[in-house]
Order: C-alpha cells, then sequence, then structure tokens
C-alpha cells in the first residue's frame, strides 16, 4: 500500500500563492494528476504530469499553475500563483505507481482563497 503525503495547502488571500507537495515515499509514480474539489461539486482534474515531463492544464489554470516533479524525491508539485477565489477547495494528488500501474490518492490539503 502507498501512502501519498501531500502538503502546502492554506488559506490566501487573492493573488496570492501556495505550493503544494506530493510525496510517495520509496515508489517511483509514472503519472501524477492534481485535482481540485470545490464544495459541493465534483472532483475535476487540474493538472497532470507524464513520467517525461509533459504536462497538460484544465483552461481556468492555464499560465497561473505550474505542476512539475522531482524524480530524485518522488515528489510532484503544484505552483499556484495569482490565485482566485474559485481555486478554492480541497487539493488531491493521485500517483500512478510504475511497478504497479496502481493509482493512489492522497487525503487532499484544503486551499482556501479569500478575495
Amino acid at each position: 500500500q502507498v501512502q501519498l503525503e501531500e502538503s502546502g495547502g492554506g488559506l490566501v488571500q487573492a493573488g496570492g500563492s501556495l505550493r503544494l507537495s506530493c510525496a510517495a515515499p520509496g515508489s517511483i509514480f509514472s503519472l501524477m494528476g492534481w485535482y481540485r474539489q470545490a464544495p459541493g461539486e465534483q472532483r475535476e482534474l487540474v493538472a497532470a504530469i507524464t513520467s517525461g515531463g509533459n504536462t497538460a492544464y484544465k483552461d481556468s489554470v492555464k499560465g497561473r499553475f505550474t505542476i512539475s516533479r522531482d524524480n530524485a524525491k518522488n515528489t510532484g508539485y503544484l505552483q499556484m500563483n495569482s490565485l482566485k477565489p474559485e481555486d478554492t477547495g480541497v487539493y488531491y494528488c493521485n500517483a500512478r505507481i510504475a511497478a504497479t500501474g496502481s493509482d493512489y490518492w492522497g487525503k487532499g490539503t484544503p486551499v482556501t482563497v479569500s478575495s
């Protein structure tokens, strides 16, 4: 069982920045995605990165969010700039472990953007 360790959420004013981290200790992940679940809404994909470093973003975060990875640390990141109140939600990372092809979810880290 792989446990993903998320960190970096919090309360920030509109226009501010946060950096989320998702670590997979002892496990190499191939694909990682960051998802967001706003209150009363379904979970949605915000950004994803492949093992080769290819990235994809939800249209509403393009130019503001950057997903990256540090393979030496088995850690993925989501840098969020120019945050807006509509970015508020619980952010979850999902990682596909290279050795098994299984997907795992983090427990989520809350992000609140005040106007």
